[in-house]
């Protein structure tokens, strides 16, 4: 399929309830109101087409760029695209979903998070943190930098409830991947946990509610999934 196929499939599949869901959660910009299963039935085509995944992207369009996230092979990204993604991530859901996900299958998958999570940019800091966490579900743990993880979880539990609005979901986010997928420093993630307690975030007119990060890890626990790492975050 060309480009042009895929953008005019795009707008067929797009309704205008779901386009105004995606508003309510943030959204800018050219969008047409896929839902994310429908991207999905998608993927196939792009995913045999590297720079057809990247044109998407470059389209400027949500659904097109969410697309691209899902089709596209993180291993042949060059940091430079990465870079220039998160640069044009206006809403959370590209910069902790689809920028986030193709960064931790990346070769250059901790340095950029260890850069975004520092920036001033509220959706690059964003991508850095779930960058992070998403790497930590995917990395067995003896490749981890175990003292690394454990300074950023000190950070969270000292900044989380002055951060940005959204960095401050993804902090919650970061500590309970750490808890769920690290097992060395899971009992650390619990005490965090229960230290930052409940992790305010304006999630403007949605119903959507920030999980209690002791709590869902927990929940992991009791299913005997700690540790159990993913085959791929992308999805």
């Amino acid at each position: 399929m060309t480009l042009d196929e895929i953008m005019w499939k795009l707008a067929e599949l797009g309704t205008e309830q779901t386009k105004k869901t995606f508003i309510n959660h943030g959204a800018q910009g050219s969008l047409f109101g896929v839902k994310v299963g429908d991207l999905k039935k998608l993927v196939k085509p792009v995913k045999k087409d590297q720079e057809l995944a990247l044109a998407l992207y470059n389209t400027g369009n949500s659904d097109a760029m969410y697309l691209a996230g899902l089709s596209v092979n993180p291993k042949l990204m060059t940091e430079e695209t990465l870079q220039d993604w998160v640069k044009h991530a206006n809403w959370y859901m590209h910069a902790e979903y689809t920028v986030a996900r193709a960064a931790a299958e990346s070769p250059y998958a901790l340095d950029l998070a260890r850069e975004w999570m520092k920036s001033d940019v509220e959706m690059t800091a964003v991508a850095g943190w779930s960058t992070y966490a998403n790497y930590l579900s995917i990395t067995a743990d003896e490749k981890l930098d175990l003292k690394e993880i454990r300074t950023l979880l000190q950070q969270v539990e000292a900044t989380i409830h002055k951060e940005k609005n959204r960095v401050r979901y993804v902090m919650n986010g970061f500590v309970i991947s750490v808890g769920a997928y690290v097992t060395a420093l899971h009992e650390e993630a619990k005490k965090v946990a229960e230290k930052i307690g409940k992790v305010h975030v304006d999630v403007g007119n949605t119903a959507c509610k920030v999980p209690l990060a002791g709590e869902y890890i927990k929940k992991i626990e009791l299913r005997g999934k700690i540790g159990v790492k993913k085959k791929t975050c992308i999805c």
